[in-house]
């Protein structure tokens, strides 16, 4: 028997893992089925789920997995990319070896997961625990928590673009520019990396056009 808290974290984690796609139905009976739970406290996770936009709910097709919406990735992006410039200059008029090394270490990890099979969900927390390493270095923790919790769109999107081949490599490469740019206090260089690091894909028509399927239209 599964509590609705369960159930919706269950469900949340296999939304944004893109095991349910982005279409799919969601039918209460499947679902009451599987957790062994009557419809009026699962019409409670559905609605909740809806709230967050992991669903939508039709009055007549039904629940749906809700369809990657770029333009609120594109509003996550723009908030990443200002914050994250900032913090890097910050950072790096005041890095210290500590700061370094625990940069390093999320790196080495990140760069052994690469050759792993099914490596995208290691290396996506790993891309996660540099980035909000660095909000915290200088004291922006709340600030990395408050973009969690609008992230369902951009999370997926980010697992779709992490897809594309020989692409796990490149953002490593550009996490070690990233450390080195801080550390040697190459400030003047950090807009543009900043920029290409987070937006490489959102217009791009290969992009698109690959994973059409999983856009909302």
């Amino acid at each position: 028997m599964f509590t609705k808290e369960e159930i919706m974290q269950l469900l949340k984690k296999d939304i944004l893992s893109l095991t349910l796609k982005p279409g799919t139905l969601l039918s209460e009976t499947t679902l009451s089925e599987r957790f062994q739970l009557s419809r009026t406290p699962l019409r409670d996770v559905l609605k909740w789920l809806a709230l967050e936009s992991y669903i939508d709910i039709y009055p007549k097709k039904g629940n749906i997995v809700s369809y990657i919406d770029l333009e609120s990735v594109e509003q996550i992006i723009y908030l990443r990319s200002a914050l994250e410039k900032e913090i890097m200059k910050e950072l790096s008029s005041q890095i210290t070896l500590s700061d370094v090394q625990k940069l390093s270490d999320i790196l080495d990890r990140q760069r052994a997961v690469i050759e792993e099979d099914h490596a995208t969900d290691q290396f996506l927390s790993l891309d996660d625990q540099f980035h909000q390493t660095m909000f915290q270095l200088v004291g922006r923790g709340f600030l990395w928590q408050l973009i969690q919790q609008s992230n369902v769109h951009y999370i997926r999107y980010r697992k779709l673009h992490m897809l594309e081949t020989g692409k796990l490599m490149g953002i490593w490469h550009e996490h070690q520019a990233m450390l080195e740019y801080m550390l040697n206090k190459e400030t003047t260089k950090m807009d543009d990396l900043v920029h290409h690091h987070l937006r490489e894909d959102i217009h791009s028509l290969d992009f698109l056009r690959k994973f059409a399927d999983y856009i909302k239209k």
